[in-house]
């Protein structure tokens, strides 16, 4: 399974690394979640510069897509050249997002009028572009998720992971990233907060 996650200019570390690193626990399995960007380099809101492992027409073939949110996600949703650069398809995609990166997938679309999650800071945006916000971590409808708060990243990864490989895969990555004497209250929560939106052949597996 390839994976892209979103990393723009202004980008929030938690989002992006927790999700790529949690997802990247599957690459015995031979998957590979890669750092997908506009440009070579993005540097952090708090600065913190890297280099893009893809450029962001990778998010077209990946086999899943999760789009993190960073402090000039605003400007990015008024930017039409950098959003028609975008191209996702939930019909063949798994396609996620965080705090304000949903803010992208409404303007993208993908949202219409289904209730999803985001920060609280990004909201009020969110709400502006005509989409019903819920006061939850974790939503998903079909193939496309969003979620709410920085560490929910580790929700959406593990959401990825549950649909592609079934919840026992994701279990098992949550748990290793789980801080020791509390692995199992994390797996708890993050099987809590995705099992709902699973269907039954992903639940069961």
């Amino acid at each position: 399974m390839r994976i892209a996650v979103l990393t723009f200019d202004g980008f929030n570390e938690l989002d992006s690394f927790i999700a790529s690193g949690i997802l990247n626990r599957m690459k015995a399995h031979g998957w590979s979640a890669s750092i997908t960007s506009p440009t070579p380099e993005v540097t952090s809101l708090n600065g913190v510069t890297i280099l893009r492992q893809k450029p962001l027409e990778f998010a077209a073939e990946a086999d899943a897509v999760l789009i993190g949110s960073g402090s000039k996600t605003r400007e990015i949703a008024a930017d039409a050249g950098l959003l028609s650069r975008i191209a996702l398809d939930p019909s063949r995609q798994l396609v996620g997002a965080q705090c304000s990166g949903t803010l992208l997938l409404a303007r993208l679309g993908l949202i219409g009028d289904l209730p999803a999650c985001t920060d609280l800071t990004t909201r009020p945006w969110v709400v502006e572009a005509g989409v019903k916000v819920l006061d939850a971590p974790f939503v998903a409808h079909g193939n496309v998720a969003t979620a709410g708060g920085c560490l929910a990243s580790q929700y959406l990864a593990a959401w990825t992971i549950a649909r592609l490989a079934g919840l026992t895969a994701a279990e098992e990555a949550i748990h290793y990233v789980a801080p020791v004497g509390e692995k199992a209250t994390f797996v708890a929560r993050a099987l809590a907060a995705i099992t709902p939106y699973l269907p039954a052949s992903s639940a069961a597996a």
